[in-house]
């Protein structure tokens, strides 16, 4: 799978650490930045990742920020995307599940690398569930269309 990762400089070590898992998994990453953890802004990169999975350059796209909220917020604007902040590996497995979630948002600041592994581990491996969930994302993917 073509996995996008993108993060700010709160989140620039877990994405790190991300990506070389990823890897091992043998997974490809496409890496969107931030190169350092120096200060950045995060919706620079919450764009990159989020284009990158709309325009199916990647399959997915994982965001880390502090709380991966702002992330979550500035992807959400990309037509395409269905970002979810998850928490723990129930809300990161019915982001797939139930809404077809296309980019993993985490908190680098509020869960330790053992619980996002497993959770990136689980939302990768997590099949979208259809039937009624379909019809329920078919109504979001018009709602971007209704300022046209």
């Amino acid at each position: 799978m073509r996995i996008a990762l993108g993060s700010d400089h709160r989140g620039f070590e877990t994405k790190t650490r991300i990506a070389e898992r990823l890897s091992r998994a043998g997974h490809e990453v496409i890496d969107k930045g931030t190169t350092s953890a120096e200060s950045v802004d995060y919706p620079d990169y919450a764009s990159a990742v989020a284009h990158a999975v709309a325009s199916g350059e990647a399959d997915r796209g994982i965001l880390i920020c502090g709380t991966g909220l702002g992330m979550c917020i500035a992807a959400n604007k990309v037509a395409g995307v269905r970002a979810a902040p998850c928490h723990d590996a129930l809300t990161a497995e019915l982001s797939r599940r139930h809404n077809d979630a296309n980019i993993l948002c985490l908190s680098s600041d509020m869960l330790g690398d053992r619980v996002i592994g497993h959770m990136v581990d689980i939302w990768l491996a997590t099949d979208f569930e259809g039937g009624r969930h379909a019809r329920r994302v078919e109504k979001i993917k018009a709602l971007e269309h209704e300022c046209d």
